[in-house]
């Protein structure tokens, strides 16, 4: 379904981003992991990949860094030839209610999980208005729909996230470039996992599905998104979240 085309995944080493990348190889692409720090996790996954069959290989970045971001791409662009696919995933958790938030945690938070996303898509933009075509996707939540107490800055970057889908999509789309968004509900990640039970449990009931999604669900999604299939999709925000948001 994505033979020849080569993604690049940010935060691609773990939870969703990894899911992502597996299924990106799954289904035939080449795939560029940006991480950020954990490099165990990063080979990790670059090793799986691998053994399907596809060209991988991982790039340690700080996405919020303007400059660092831009010469990741350029060497991603140098070592693949090019970029087809661009799935901003990469993103950072600072929790706590707006009374006791440090500025340097919401900050953090704005700068990684939208700038990062901004940095991204300024620096492979001038790349696909030349192949006039690519596709881009971008990992909100849920909560930049809905809002989450104890969340102001993950819940502001995630609903900036989803401005700056439109946005792009609009501007892009004259050229056949396609750009959306995926809104996870409460999936099963690491970050999740080290809930108390309590919390899971009000969370699911919460749910209709009465479950949490899997990084699978999202990836399958992000898929499908990235192929041929979804050529006429653009400036879309879709939920993931076993009806939560209806």
């Amino acid at each position: 379904m994505l033979n020849g085309k080569t993604a690049v995944v940010t935060g691609g080493s773990r939870g969703i981003g990894k899911a992502i990348s597996l299924k990106m190889a799954q289904s035939g692409a080449d795939v560029a992991i940006i991480y950020a720090g954990n490099e165990k996790a990063a080979e990790e996954t670059l090793c799986l990949i691998e053994q399907l069959g596809v060209k991988a290989k991982i790039y340690r970045c700080d996405v919020s860094d303007f400059n660092e971001s831009k010469n990741t791409v350029n060497e991603i662009i140098s070592d693949f030839g090019g970029i087809d696919i661009l799935i901003n995933n990469a993103g950072i958790l600072r929790d706590g209610l707006i009374l006791s938030m440090k500025e340097e945690d919401y900050d953090a938070v704005l700068n990684t999980n939208l700038k990062g996303a901004f940095h991204m898509i300024k620096h492979t933009y001038r790349h696909f208005m030349k192949k006039r075509k690519g596709r881009i996707i971008n990992i909100t939540s849920v909560s930049g729909i809905i809002g989450n107490a104890g969340q102001a800055n993950y819940s502001s970057a995630k609903a900036g996230l989803i401005g700056l889908t439109k946005s792009a999509a609009k501007e892009l789309a004259s050229r056949n470039i396609t750009c959306n968004a995926i809104a996870p509900g409460f999936i099963e990640t690491d970050m999740t996992s080290s809930l108390p039970d309590k919390v899971k449990e009000e969370a699911v009931n919460a749910v209709p599905l009465k479950r949490m999604g899997t990084p699978t669900d999202i990836a399958n999604l992000a898929a499908f998104l990235a192929s041929d299939e979804a050529a006429y999709i653009t400036g879309e925000v879709i939920k993931i979240d076993g009806g939560l948001c209806m």
